[in-house]
């Protein structure tokens, strides 16, 4: 494969010897350590996609500009600032010239002190290479930074004088240098190089502005921390000609102007940024609790999670809601959800995510498609109340879906719908890992101010969700001739550097998915009051006893031993079951705790849910008794469940209502013909066909105690039912039918599957691989050969041999033990160079130790192209 001239930094035929400077990225890569080369992969896994043949590759690799953009992506806000200073600094820049551009004239201990770590961050990454008095920028994060009329930078400085100048007359550049009072010159590059001195000898610069107006001051001004541009007309105001005149702003083209590089670090104080922030931000703290406040208030939230979560999925155990065609639920769907759990829809939004992230929610895949929980509903009910939200939180965790995103609008400006697509965001798991690790910096029961939560998190990774401004543009009126001198009121107004966040609320993805991670944490119980709980901090395999740094995302333990360790720590906090409910005379059960799971199935079939709180009152009514009776249970099994499961003695009111219901319960059948009803009492029937109420279930009589209906059984059970009967369904057979509240489920369906952010980071087992394979490629492809004594032809740079020769040269190297170089075309048609040390040569094969693949193979010598000699010293 060709290289451009993108990769040229990244090749030289010949390999430096040791200790010289290194003149390319692969030299200055080779000269690495393989604990620095896998600091490399480690920092930017893309480069292992697939693992380079050699270390010129992983050059070439490192300098693309999909992949640069991502590790800039990645870089904390100073270590940003300091590749910006490189991309306007001269190339190459020494170590104290890049100091100078970050500290200005005033200095800073701060800035001086966190250079170093800046600079060895940008090294690690291979996007500064060089030694210290030759510092380099990668030539792709150079374009990427480096200002432009097109492209601005993020310091706000624009082009220097040199490239100003590039397209400008000599003759203009004459009488600029003349009217600077700078000795004239015939040779345009000698006139540029006097102005460019000029513009950075600090005294003579002072003496020069010392003769401008405050008028031509106030417009460099305006200017000086960008954007560097502005518009002039034809007849500029007195005090921007004074300024074109001396080369302190220079044309763009026939209406732009800008302020040169050299002026503007001049007026700045020698400063490429107005504020650097070499130190990250400090999370403040809101206000303190004791922990034993934020973990009992942590597991109140984690028990009403549970309690939603239930809630939500018993009420769909028939069948949930329809699938939109495009995915997702409707809108008024949303609502309806939203009502029954007593919510917001954003909020009952996130109850359905988390419940579809951790798989206990999905769509039946039928024709007409609806939502209903899964199989893994019912084996998530068995488990321990602790060990269901550890189900819970976990993928919550790592899942990509946001639920914050409901009802936005993409990219094509449509709805985004619950439960639909589009709304994964890729950096979801790792800014709420992030957020919880930053929560635990702080001391056990701290809440953190939120504000300096988001500062801080921009100055981790200041590009990661933001959207890049355009190219910068021209302002007006830096000079019209109507308004003379006060034109230069009109001069371009300042702009914040483009690195400094914005005062007001954030408005990128990151500080949006920081501020939804907040809110979703108090609402799972990880933390309380706004403080991290010891579950979350188990979850994340933080100490316990006391604030720490975040743990190493390479050294975390599988996340469902964190979440069984949370759920150990959780379960203690939570209430305990009861097994007994109080009976009153008004209908009503009052269940003084959570019950357990027998107990409550069977008291929400019987009963309807009043009143939730400390205690949970049930409420018995017909159409609850009757559902009773319609799962296949008998009035007597329900008078002995009350008596078994009361501490008070049933009252009478409740054991009339049950007898009543249980009375009337079945003494309707209802069947398909396509419905029917049929009854043993004659005068029922006649009542039914003379309600009002029942014309528009098109009821006819076929016998005396038989109905004819022209709607499904379905709407004729409802019917009946709202006229206060109480039917039931029969199969064919005229067995009655029993119906049980979670007999709907969809088929075993799995998790949604998070969409990853980039490469997965390799392990260490990974690396190592990796490293030692690119070692050996590196060797095989820097192994220097000696000229044949013949001349050769090379055809895609391989070596060009017979047959003879061939077979002669690699039983000669096994004789005596030595390493050649060959060229071998596999099966495939891929060519390859290679060094090998034959061991044996025999029917047609060559076997020998591969220094490139760091292995012994066997390769057919009719594939082998050609074969050569390695020098002497490569032996």
């Amino acid at each position: 494969m060709g290289i451009g001239e993108l990769d040229r930094e990244a090749h030289v035929p010949e390999v430096t010897g040791a200790g010289a400077a290194p003149r390319t990225l692969a030299e200055a890569l080779r000269a690495r350590g393989d604990e620095g080369l896998a600091a490399l992969l480690r920092a930017r896994p893309d480069l292992l996609s697939p693992v380079p043949n050699d270390l010129t590759q992983l050059a070439t690799r490192a300098g693309t500009r999909g992949s640069v953009v991502r590790a800039l992506e990645r870089l904390d806000r100073f270590a940003l600032q300091t590749a910006e200073a490189l991309a306007v600094a001269p190339d190459p820049a020494p170590y104290p010239v890049l100091l100078a551009l970050l500290t200005g004239d005033e200095g800073g201990p701060e800035i001086e002190a966190a250079l170093p770590g800046a600079v060895a961050a940008l090294r690690e990454q291979a996007l500064v290479w060089g030694e210290d008095d030759r510092l380099r920028l990668v030539r792709t994060a150079r374009e990427l930074l480096a200002p432009s009329a097109q492209h601005p930078s993020p310091t706000g400085l624009g082009p220097t004088v040199a490239e100003a100048t590039a397209g400008m007359s000599p003759g203009r550049v004459q009488e600029i240098i003349a009217t600077a009072g700078l000795t004239a010159t015939h040779d345009p590059v000698s006139a540029v190089a006097a102005l460019t001195e000029l513009f950075t000898d600090r005294a003579r610069m002072g003496a020069l502005l010392d003769e401008a107006s405050p008028e031509a001051l106030s417009v460099l001004d305006r200017l000086v921390w960008g954007p560097p541009y502005g518009e002039v007309t034809a007849n500029p105001a007195p005090p921007v000609q004074w300024l074109r005149d001396r080369g302190l702003l220079l044309p763009v083209s026939a209406r732009t102007m800008v302020l040169p590089r050299e002026v503007a670090l001049h007026l700045r104080g020698g400063r490429a940024h107005r504020a650097p922030e070499p130190v990250a931000p400090v999370v403040g703290v809101a206000r303190e609790y004791r922990p034993q406040v934020v973990d009992s208030t942590a597991a109140g939230q984690a028990y009403a999670t549970l309690a939603t979560v239930e809630e939500l999925l018993k009420s769909w155990h028939q069948g949930g809601p329809q699938v939109l065609r495009a995915g997702g639920m409707a809108v008024r769907d949303l609502k309806r959800t939203a009502t029954a759990l007593d919510v917001t829809e954003q909020l009952a939004a996130f109850w359905l995510e988390l419940c579809f992230g951790a798989g206990l929610l999905a769509s039946d895949g039928e024709a007409d498609e609806r939502y209903a929980p899964t199989p893994a509903y019912d084996d998530w009910l068995d488990l321990p109340p602790a060990e269901r939200w550890a189900r819970l939180v976990a993928p919550w965790l790592m899942a990509t879906r946001v639920a914050g995103l409901v009802g936005g609008a993409d990219a094509k400006g449509r709805t985004l719908a619950a439960l639909g697509p589009d709304l994964d965001r890729a950096p979801a798991p790792e800014v709420r890992h992030r957020v919880l690790e930053l929560l635990a910096t702080l001391p056990p029961g701290a809440a953190a101010d939120p504000e300096t939560l988001f500062a801080r998190l921009r100055w981790e990774r200041p590009l990661r969700g933001t959207t890049q401004a355009g190219p910068p543009r021209p302002t007006t009126g830096t000079g019209t001739a109507t308004r003379g001198a006060a034109a230069s009121e009109d001069a371009p107004t300042a702009t914040p550097d483009a690195s400094v966040p914005d005062p007001g609320l954030p408005t990128d993805l990151r500080s949006r998915l920081a501020r939804w991670t907040l809110a979703e944490a108090e609402l799972l119980g990880l933390t309380g009051r706004g403080a991290l709980a010891a579950p979350a901090r188990a979850l994340l395999n933080l100490p316990l006893a006391e604030a720490a740094a975040p743990a190493d995302h390479g050294g975390r333990v599988e996340l469902s031993v964190a979440a069984g360790r949370a759920a150990t720590l959780l379960a203690p906090l939570l209430p305990e079951a009861v097994d007994h409910v109080l009976l009153q005379a008004d209908l009503t059960a009052v269940a003084p705790g959570p019950l357990r799971r027998p107990l409550a199935d069977a008291l929400a079939v019987l009963a309807d849910v009043e009143s939730k709180g400390g205690a949970t009152v049930y409420r018995f009514t017909p159409g609850s008794v009757r559902r009773a009776l319609d799962s296949g249970r008998s009035a007597s099994d329900l008078h002995d469940f009350l008596t078994a499961h009361s501490r008070t003695p049933v009252p009478q009111p409740l054991a009339y209502l049950i007898d009543d219901v249980a009375r009337k319960h079945g003494h309707l059948r209802i069947g398909a013909a396509s419905a029917y009803v049929r009854c043993d009492d004659d005068t029922v029937l006649g009542e039914i066909l003379a309600d009002k109420r029942s014309a528009a279930l098109g009821l006819r009589r076929l016998a005396p105690t038989v109905l004819a209906a022209q709607t499904d059984p379905a709407s004729l059970l409802e019917g009946l039912r709202s006229m206060g009967y109480a039917p039931a369904a029969e199969s064919a057979e005229g067995d009655v039918l029993i119906t049980r509240a979670d007999a709907y489920r969809t088929p075993a369906r799995t998790a949604p599957v998070p969409v990853p952010d980039g490469p997965p980071a390799p392990d260490t087992t990974l690396l190592g691989a990796a490293v030692k394979a690119i070692r050996a490629g590196d060797r095989a492809a820097t192994a220097v050969r000696k000229e044949p004594a013949t001349p050769v032809t090379a055809a895609g740079g391989l070596p060009r041999t017979s047959a003879a020769e061939t077979l002669a040269t690699v039983q000669a190297a096994a004789m005596t033990g030595s390493a050649v170089w060959i060229g071998y075309v596999n099966a495939e048609g891929t060519a390859s160079q290679r060094v090998i040390a034959p061991v044996r040569v025999e029917g047609g094969f060559v076997t020998g130790y591969d220094h490139t693949a760091d292995e012994v193979r066997t390769y057919p010598l009719h594939r082998i192209t050609g074969v050569a000699e390695l020098a002497d010293d490569q032996v």
